[in-house]
């Protein structure tokens, strides 16, 4: 696989800071504003592709719910343990889905997002595969792709291998950079076990507990921040090749050495998710204005990469490889 600078900077469901999340816009403007990689999230549909949605319940990130054709597959779900009521992927024909726009998640916070609207329709991996590829001859360097695989246990009690799918569709994608995320391990042991030629990346969550455990242990299942201490870090070597913290486990006392303690294993560490209004910034960092107005996220980025973490997911590209160049620039003056 292709080299990429450190730390590597991710576009979470491409430039979704500016653009509604997993449009095709939202993934080229990331590349044009400096990420390395993008991150998609992979659920699937009726028949068996998969679709890049943060969740399979779509209500609130297409236009399905303005649809008078599909208010006869509005349902009530659980999914992972929790109820969600709406419009869910697995029920629908990607030839539907297809036919959907991609909508802003968060309207009330990133207005501008929300004048693109309607603009773009629902990919597939497959429309990301080629766009990828399309995107790294326009810009003339190496990119690649974080592929987060989303709700194995539940996509399993409904019939679908979520592994199987991934693998057959991943056509196309050579040798460029890839690695994979998921909340639930034995997603990824499986894939590494079956020798795809990825990066394996655990997701570990502020609270809850992964849904595989769940689903075979029930109650006794570990919780996510137990796994976030240093100690319980190191453990995950060498079954996966790193660990991705939810951002709040690196803007404690205990972040530097819970990456420490994850290098020192052999593992890489990622963190998600830097954004910069104030709704999302620890409370020191936040500033004047509400929630939708942007703080001192150039604190609060920079607290993060003194950690010696090895990539940032992003909202906004642009201010992570900002503050990535500024980072740089002051430790090659020091």
């Amino acid at each position: 696989m292709s080299e990429l600078p450190n730390p590597v900077v991710i576009g979470h469901r491409g430039a979704s800071g500016y653009r509604p999340e997993h449009s095709e816009e939202a993934y080229r403007l990331a590349f044009e504003l400096g990420a390395d990689l993008v991150e998609p999230d992979l659920v699937v549909s009726r028949d068996g592709v998969l679709v890049l949605r943060h969740e399979n319940n779509i209500t609130d990130t297409t236009d399905i719910a303005d649809r008078p054709e599909f208010a006869e597959y509005k349902t009530v779900k659980t999914v992972d343990g929790i109820r969600h009521e709406g419009w869910f992927t697995e029920d629908l024909t990607w030839a539907q889905i297809a036919t959907l726009k991609c909508r802003e998640r968060l309207p009330e916070l990133r207005h501008d997002s929300v004048l693109f609207n309607d603009r773009s329709r629902v990919l597939c991996l497959a429309d990301l595969i080629a766009l990828i590829g399309e995107e790294e001859q326009n810009h003339g360097r190496p990119l690649g792709m974080v592929a987060e695989i989303k709700h194995s246990a539940y996509f399993a009690s409904q019939g679908f291998t979520m592994n199987d799918l991934f693998l057959q569709q991943l056509t196309g994608w050579g040798e460029r950079a890839l690695i994979v995320e998921s909340f639930e391990l034995s997603a990824l042991t499986d894939l590494r076990e079956r020798g795809l030629n990825a990066k394996f990346v655990y997701l570990i969550d502020e609270e809850g507990s992964p849904a595989d455990e769940v689903a075979a242990l029930g109650e006794d299942a570990r919780t996510y921040a137990s796994y976030a201490t240093p100690e319980a870090l190191a453990s995950f070597a060498p079954a996966v090749n790193g660990v991705s913290l939810a951002k709040s486990f690196l803007l404690d006392e205990l972040g530097s050495a819970r990456v420490a303690a994850a290098h020192a294993a052999g593992l890489l560490v990622y963190t998600w998710t830097l954004r910069p209004e104030n709704a999302f910034l620890i409370p020191e960092n936040r500033g004047h204005g509400d929630d939708a107005h942007h703080g001192d996220w150039r604190t609060e980025y920079r607290q993060i990469l003194e950690t010696g973490v090895d990539g940032v997911f992003a909202d906004q590209p642009d201010l992570a490889y900002e503050a990535r160049a500024e980072f740089w620039a002051h430790h090659r003056e020091g």
